[in-house]
């Protein structure tokens, strides 16, 4: 007579499909970002000037270029002020009006570098989610089927 060992798979196999789910949700929440926040600064028609240290002459449309446009908005406000920024500048300087737009302007790029971040974030963890949820859902083995004419929890009869 054998003693079969009856194990709950269901309570595994549901948070390995949650989790799944959730990270299906969160690569395609990071994705919808990215596009977005791709298609607003495509949208913008901004070109890397030819003195930047990075990418000159390409246009903003992803976050490295996002960035080597804000580095390149700082260098030319500071040559404007005489290497002087914003809260340096006397409130009477001509050029504080220009170098205040600058850091604006950077402030909006870098704010695109972050979300671009964020939605990175969002789908490398996603993809974690889904991993783990597979992980899970396989390690908890197949979902249980009892045999026909068989009560659950009930062992069968020896054959004779």
């Amino acid at each position: 007579m054998s003693t079969a060992i009856s194990r709950n798979t269901k309570t595994p196999r549901l948070i390995g499909l949650i989790s799944i789910i959730a990270g299906a949700v969160l690569i395609l929440g990071g994705g919808i970002t990215w596009g977005m926040v791709t298609s607003q600064l495509s949208a913008e028609n901004i070109t890397i000037p030819d003195d930047a240290s990075m990418f000159p002459g390409k246009q903003v449309k992803g976050p490295l270029t996002a960035y080597s446009q804000a580095d390149i908005i700082n260098k030319h406000a500071l040559e404007g002020s005489g290497g002087k920024t914003y809260a340096e500048l006397d409130q009477d300087d001509p050029a504080r009006a220009t170098v205040m737009n600058g850091s604006f302007l950077r402030a909006s790029l870098f704010t695109s570098v972050i979300a671009y971040g964020v939605a990175a974030f969002a789908a490398g963890l996603g993809l974690l989610f889904v991993l783990v949820g597979v992980a899970i859902r396989s390690l908890a083995g197949p979902a249980a089927v009892a045999a026909p004419g068989v009560a659950k929890g009930a062992e069968p009869a020896a054959a004779s």
